[in-house]
């Protein structure tokens, strides 16, 4: 067995493992608890009562943090013609087509997201083998496949996460930097949780959120009662 580090101990005698705090107070415990010589990420993982082997009760959605994720983007887009200048101008960091499509077949990756206009799929499902397994790969569902290039790049840049339930029926999602600080990263939750629950599939029963907890990079786990959604989110 891992031995655990001295910080890390005393970081976990601090919270009651049996007990849920609301947001608020988890945030308070999350950031007094922190130990880490870097600007750690808070982490939320819920996991919701839902069956994502069944294609009406998967969850998947997007949404801007209203904060960020504090983390900087770099967004490719696949485009041609007038569309390659809007999403220059939108802030895009690579633009193009075939090119580019070569570039990543030769093993080029340094981006984090990628957008399309529906008229270079025909270029761009040549590399899903590449970009799918990385969770790179446009996808209209999620708005990276689209026409209004200037809204997707500007939302990715602005910290537009996506998210999808795995096979355990469990979500995880980065909230932003603990420098934001207590406030903002409510926020950022807020706006994210009111997302899930809209989410919820008809063909949920019984309880959606079953649990819900938060942790920074390096930190304990902290355990939300999930009936304090409802005095966060308005």
């Amino acid at each position: 067995m891992a031995k655990i580090g001295k910080k890390l101990r005393q970081a976990k005698e601090k919270v009651d493992r049996q007990a849920r705090y609301t947001f608020g107070e988890a945030l308070d415990l999350v950031l007094g608890t922190s130990f880490a010589s870097f600007d750690e990420t808070l982490d939320v993982a819920v996991r919701l009562g839902v069956d994502p082997r069944h294609a009406d009760q998967m969850v998947r959605g997007t949404v801007v943090l209203p904060h960020g994720t504090g983390k900087s983007v770099r967004v490719l887009v696949f485009a041609k013609g007038e569309k390659e200048k809007e999403a220059a101008e939108a802030g895009a960091d690579y633009v193009g087509g075939e090119e580019l499509a070569e570039k990543i077949q030769g093993g080029w990756l340094d981006f984090d997201k990628a957008v399309a206009t529906p008229d270079m799929m025909g270029v761009v499902g040549k590399l899903g083998k590449i970009l799918g397994p990385r969770g790179l790969m446009p996808n209209a569902k999620t708005g990276t496949v689209t026409f209004d290039l200037a809204k997707a790049v500007t939302d990715l840049k602005a910290g537009k996460i996506d998210f999808r339930v795995e096979k355990a029926g469990i979500i995880h999602a980065p909230m932003g930097k603990l420098s934001f600080g207590k406030e903002k990263l409510l926020d950022n939750l807020s706006a994210f949780m009111d997302k899930v629950q809209k989410l919820k599939p008809a063909a949920s029963k019984g309880t959606y959120l079953k649990s819900i907890a938060v942790s920074s990079t390096m930190g304990v786990g902290v355990k939300v009662d999930p009936a304090s959604v409802k005095e966060m989110v308005k």
